[in-house]
């Protein structure tokens, strides 16, 4: 089949790719020009492991391609997916849609023959219902239909999660569309892969839903983290005896500095603000949101405390930038928040983090930005750890205790057994752990 893909994004380029690995002709769009050279040459502007040799071998194929002439794109395709940006609008917190009816309205005037124009963005509940009626302003109802397919992709693990996922979700409102789709996800079919086929709003809920309740479980252990910290508990014993629970599972119990990254805090909050609109309060997932903010700003008094109460003037090493390993995304990281944080009580802060730091550059000023780890250490009066990067877990304790002037870690991931780190002459301040 032949797919156009609008938007070469984080969403757009790994499904785009995805697609033309499963044997689909796939053509990505985008308005910028430079990024669109850059893919044409294979250079690849986000980090996802394997994502470069994938999209090598699929444009040494001619199975991928890319361009900014959407009327190339859309010449005899079979669907088009929408993956523009959503941020949170500024100001309420709603999802911002201008991008995603751009390309809708500049799509239509290239639809010729039927078309199934897919939003593989996060859009709020409604927005397929939108996109139908502009269509219909602009074409004959025979010419197109409109699913909802909304992406679960993890980033570090985006590849496969797209190739072996736990269930497609396509929302639909006509068999014409649903054929189109079935014939698009056949290749899963040799995986097992279920294909859930629901109404669009419904497909459009589930993707707010699978999030918020994401963000919950995270909200909900760093809750019960301060708890065990004050009453002598382990918060990661109590995350393995409730995760051990089929009805809960264990993934997403880990405590932390709190989530950031693309989706759960904009998906959240336009969650949230959508409900308010239909007057259905979402109360749990406006609590963690609160929960959420609270918690990155409370690390930094936290590192604060185990410093003896004043970092003003003193040296922190930082590991670790982005919101999560394995990628170089660093929208909405608690190291945003961390560290000016940190900053403000007068602390010189030193960082290093694999993939993140070209962003960072221009998203933390005044910080002090090193190649490797032991740089970032030396000399230090406290080591952070926000970003559990493989990197990290096996740094030489033995060098690091001789390049830091204070042996403190506050280990933000508690990839450290605290027990271990203070037999090596640490002082070890973890997540959930007794004092």
């Amino acid at each position: 089949m032949k797919i156009a893909v609008i938007g070469t994004g984080y969403v757009g380029l790994v499904s785009g790719t995805c697609f033309s690995e499963y044997g689909h002709r796939v053509t990505c769009v985008d308005k910028d020009a430079a990024k669109i050279d850059a893919l044409k040459k294979g250079i690849i502007p986000i980090f996802e492991p394997g994502l470069d040799t994938m999209v090598a071998r699929n444009q040494s194929s001619g199975l991928l391609s890319f361009t900014t002439d959407l009327s190339e794109a859309m010449d005899d395709v079979d669907a088009v997916f929408i993956a523009v940006g959503t941020p949170s609008r500024r100001g309420d917190g709603h999802a911002d849609l201008q991008y995603v009816f751009a390309a809708v309205t500049e799509l239509a005037d290239h639809i010729k023959s039927f078309t199934v124009v897919v939003t593989k963005s996060t859009v709020p509940v409604g927005t397929g219902a939108e996109i139908k009626k502009l269509l219909s302003s602009k074409l004959d109802a025979s010419l197109f239909s409109v699913a909802s397919n909304p992406e679960f992709l993890r980033e570090g693990a985006a590849i496969e999660d797209f190739m072996r996922p736990d269930r497609v979700v396509i929302g639909v409102d006509d068999d014409r569309a649903k054929a189109v789709m079935q014939e698009l996800y056949r290749p899963l079919n040799l995986n097992e892969s279920p294909l859930v086929f629901t109404g669009r709003e419904t497909a459009e809920i589930i993707k707010y839903a699978a999030n918020a309740f994401l963000a919950t479980k995270i909200s909900f252990i760093n809750e019960m983290a301060d708890l065990c910290e004050v009453v002598g508990a382990d918060v990661q014993a109590v995350a393995k005896g409730i995760g051990l629970d089929k009805r809960i599972g264990g993934k997403f119990l880990h405590a932390g500095p709190g989530f950031g990254g693309s989706c759960f805090p904009k998906d959240t909050r336009a969650l949230m603000h959508s409900a308010d609109d239909y007057g259905i309060p979402m109360q749990i997932v406006r609590s963690v949101i609160d929960v959420n903010e609270a918690r990155k700003l409370a690390m930094a008094d936290r590192v604060i405390k185990a410093a003896g109460g004043s970092i003003d003037g003193k040296r922190i090493a930082v590991l670790g930038l982005t919101f999560k390993p394995n990628t170089d995304d660093m929208r909405e990281s608690p190291s945003l928040d961390i560290i000016p944080a940190l900053q403000k009580a007068g602390a010189e802060i030193h960082v290093f983090d694999p993939k993140g730091m070209p962003e960072a550059r221009e998203m933390l000023p005044g910080v002090n930005f090193h190649d490797d780890a032991y740089g970032t250490l030396d000399g230090a009066d406290a080591l952070v750890i926000i970003t559990e990067w493989n990197q990290f877990r096996a740094l030489d304790m033995e060098k690091v205790k001789t390049l830091m002037k204070t042996p403190l870690m506050v280990d933000l991931r508690n990839i450290y057994p605290q027990a271990d780190m203070e037999a090596k002459g640490f002082t070890h301040i973890g997540i959930g752990r007794p004092a």
